[in-house]
């Protein structure tokens, strides 16, 4: 009864993590690197989380590219990368997100904000999601997988000519037509 006491009192002040979850600053970096194009990694910042928990950042940058390591509480694992102007853009959703903000809310603000001005998004850029599976005794990430989104804020079908629903695997469709968030999907075919 006292280590359940004891954990429903540490848990909200660790942010639902104990140190022992957080994977080493290493190891964060070296798999955020795995979602920078192999041409920018060498030189990519890359965020991530301290031993508390906290994101911040683990490797300044020298050049274009931001890596994000994967976020340990959730179940999957995913890093990210993006160029470096569409940073102002994921921290105002990182903001809102740690004000409680659901999905749909922080589409909604940045939805305003970006048509107001207020928030500066990218004319184009780009972004790569890493996925795979984490080996638990060699730590390696096994079914290593990436997608690509390009985003063209307020793209739509007609203004690009893709179709505006998922396409097979490997096929370019534009999801979120019309909206700030309008962006190419590419995913391509999984290996069997």
């Amino acid at each position: 009864m006292k280590k359940l006491l004891f954990l429903l009192l540490i848990l909200p002040l660790t942010g639902g993590l104990l140190a022992q979850d957080i994977p080493p600053k290493d190891w964060q970096i070296e798999t955020a690197l795995m979602a920078v194009p192999s041409d920018y990694r060498e030189g990519a910042a890359v965020y991530g989380y301290d031993a508390s928990g906290a994101f911040t950042k683990l490797r300044e940058g020298t050049n274009d590219y931001i890596a994000l390591a994967d976020d340990p509480t959730r179940e999957n694992f995913s890093t990210a990368a993006y160029h470096k102007d569409l940073d102002p853009f994921m921290a105002r959703g990182r903001e809102l997100k740690a004000e409680g903000k659901s999905g749909d809310e922080i589409f909604e603000i940045r939805e305003a904000e970006v048509r107001a001005g207020t928030l500066a998004l990218p004319d184009k850029t780009t972004l790569c999601v890493f996925t795979g599976k984490v080996n638990p005794q060699t730590r390696e990430i096994e079914d290593p997988y990436v997608r690509y989104v390009f985003y063209m804020p307020f793209a739509t079908g007609e203004s690009t000519g893709l179709p505006t629903t998922p396409t097979p695997p490997g096929h370019a469709w534009l999801m979120n037509p019309g909206t700030h968030r309008a962006h190419i999907m590419i995913t391509p075919p999984k290996e069997n």
